[in-house]
């Protein structure tokens, strides 16, 4: 399966999740990439729109490759990928220096997108997580683990395009999975997209405006 581009990806993954229109539910970006996909699941679902900030915390020598990653909260959420980071013999020092590296970019983050933005409370509601894709599932799976604490009465993971080993590993920290396409040879979430260009914060400031903070229905944009 082949995406136009992340609104088109976020369009047909609403369809597949209508059936949450009637119970209300809280849908989270992981931004940056996230954000226009879940803009158009919260919008088809008529929902409130939040994110969850999160950060890979990638190898020194290739930042793509997460070692780990880290959410944002009073008491951080932190993921480690041990076998990457035995395989690439990453030392504890090292990976901690990333690690605060990354809540600094979290903290600009938050204060850049949301400022005083109220928040979604997902406490007792359905709650679903969405991005644009999933490669090795570290920081969905840090995402995850910070939002359950959080006490969702269901948590739901929603994606266009994963591979169905990472889905597996990530059966159990969830309710339920929606992917549209877990293709054998993964690659790279980029080769599922026509257009994959970066999405800049301002985009991500823009849409989160299109929805009222902390309500539970969606603006037409």
């Amino acid at each position: 399966m082949l995406f136009q581009d992340r609104d088109d990806a976020g369009r047909q993954l609403a369809a597949a999740l209508v059936k949450y229109k009637g119970r209300h539910p809280v849908v989270l970006a992981l931004p940056r990439g996230g954000v226009p996909v879940a803009a158009e699941v919260a919008g088809r679902l008529q929902a409130a729109l939040d994110l969850v900030l999160v950060r890979k915390i990638g190898v020194p020598m290739q930042p793509e490759l997460a070692m780990g990653a880290v959410v944002d909260g009073e008491q951080p959420v932190i993921v480690r990928n041990q076998d990457i980071i035995d395989l690439t013999g990453v030392s504890e020092e090292t990976f901690e220096a990333i690690c605060k590296e990354e809540l600094v970019e979290i903290d600009r983050r938050r204060k850049r997108y949301l400022g005083n933005r109220a928040r979604s409370d997902v406490k007792g509601q359905v709650a679903i997580i969405v991005d644009d894709g999933i490669a090795t599932g570290a920081t969905t799976l840090a995402a995850i683990r910070a939002l359950r604490k959080r006490g969702p009465k269901e948590l739901i993971l929603a994606v266009p395009v994963a591979p169905l080993e990472t889905l597996q590993k990530l059966h159990g920290e969830v309710d339920a999975i929606v992917c549209l396409d877990t293709p054998r040879d993964f690659g790279a979430i980029g080769y599922y997209y026509r257009d994959f260009s970066q999405v800049s914060d301002d985009e991500v400031i823009a849409i989160l405006k299109r929805f009222p903070a902390g309500k539970t229905a969606a603006r037409a944009p």
